[in-house]
């Protein structure tokens, strides 16, 4: 048997939901602390891996705080210390981390948050949408979505090596839709706690604050003379990250199997019409485009994995051949113009020279539920716009009531 198969044979297959499936990967990866305040719906992943420690499964110092910028607060004291840290939480939790998320990133402290996506207020709302990663997205954390259970615990184990390569050192944010992956239950294959624990490795950070006769400052105050070459070699470490991500990805498919990139192409080859989409509504997108194939259309889907680095060239080539695309936002930008998603894949296109029919958005805020009907109207939208010359509303709402 290959090294592979061997592997493969001593899998787990599990039914988790998507919270349970993460905390197992941190119970593997076993991080050093994990400072947390609860919100729903991350709720559940404090809760068991405080559980696991509880019951002697891992050796982590768990820190219950006030609030949620207390959570990152303390994650940046300890992760600045030398420990290996994580943290978890949703919605207006992340909100209340903003100050500090700007500073975990600019200090460039590899810590990995589980974010489970969930809409901000107002008004009051405890669904899904992407509306508070997308508020991150420029704090300088790198972002990794993900479509099911399976892809959360796999992106959470892939998350520390590259935060914690030399090229990067920039933190993580692992996200996963609110109550759609993270409470349903799916069959998912954990790996071996021994293969896991060998692919997280173990943190040695070059300088750190409790490293004796080494002295570092953290959180210096930045005089104009260092302020943007700092901030220029944030951008780089980002830009390092696109290589890193890909080179992680590859020792996970050797170690598990299951393979990894910057997006994942579904029955795109020859397809003239492809959906843009990201986290669990690319399943419902891709059952629509395998019923369109059926009818004869040629009809494809493009799921968004990595959205910090934001791989414009590649989406760009990944489109290149085709007639027309729907750019998925579940998230409202509120520029009188688009999604976020629909700013920076169309502006990945015109640099990269891709003059295709683009048409953005905005799908699913709340909650709302998206289905195949819905995805394949939006496909007959973009048809219609190609062969018909149909004009195309730019912006539009799916499934927005009267």
């Amino acid at each position: 048997m290959s090294n592979l198969e061997i592997i493969r044979s001593r899998e787990i297959k599990e039914r988790m939901s998507g919270n349970e499936a993460v905390s197992y990967a941190i119970r593997q990866v076993e991080p050093d602390v994990m400072p947390a305040f609860p919100i729903t719906p991350s709720t559940e992943i404090p809760q068991m891996v405080s559980a696991y420690i509880a019951n002697g499964q891992m050796d982590t110092d768990f820190i219950p705080v006030e609030s949620e910028h207390s959570a990152m607060s303390a994650a940046i004291g300890s992760e600045a210390a030398g420990a290996r840290t994580m943290t978890a939480t949703s919605s207006a939790g992340l909100a209340l981390m903003w100050e500090e998320l700007l500073l975990a990133a600019s200090n460039r402290l590899p810590i990995v948050l589980t974010l489970v996506n969930r809409t901000l207020s107002g008004p009051i709302n405890i669904n899904c949408d992407h509306s508070d990663g997308m508020g991150a997205r420029d704090t300088g954390w790198i972002q990794i979505y993900a479509e099911d259970n399976q892809e959360v615990y796999d992106n959470y184990i892939q998350a520390y090596p590259i935060a914690e390569d030399p090229r990067v050192h920039l933190p993580v944010m692992i996200c996963q839709d609110g109550f759609i992956t993270s409470h349903a239950v799916q069959n998912i294959c954990l790996l071996e706690d021994e293969s896991v624990k060998k692919f997280a490795g173990t943190y040695e950070p070059e300088e750190f604050m409790l490293n004796p006769g080494k002295p570092v400052s953290v959180g210096p105050y930045s005089i104009s003379n260092y302020e943007m070459e700092a901030k220029k070699n944030q951008e780089t470490a980002m830009e390092n990250a696109r290589q890193v991500i890909l080179e992680v990805a590859e020792k996970f498919e050797q170690m598990s199997g299951r393979t990894y990139g910057f997006f994942e192409e579904y029955r795109t080859e020859d397809a003239d019409y492809i959906m843009l989409i990201m986290g669990s509504a690319a399943g419902t997108a891709k059952e629509a485009v395998d019923e369109l194939r059926e009818e004869g259309w040629k009809a494809g889907v493009l799921k968004l994995r990595v959205f910090r680095p934001f791989p414009e060239a590649e989406i760009a080539e990944a489109l290149r051949n085709c007639k027309a695309v729907a750019i998925m936002d579940r998230c409202e930008s509120y520029n009188g113009n688009g999604g976020p998603l629909g700013s920076e894949v169309t502006a990945g296109l015109y640099r990269n020279r891709v003059f295709i029919e683009a048409v953005n958005y905005i799908y699913g805020l709340g909650g709302r539920d998206f289905t195949t009907d819905h995805v394949k109207e939006v496909f007959a939208e973009l048809r219609a716009a190609v062969e018909e010359g149909t004009p195309v509303q730019q912006h539009k709402y799916v499934n927005l009531r009267g």
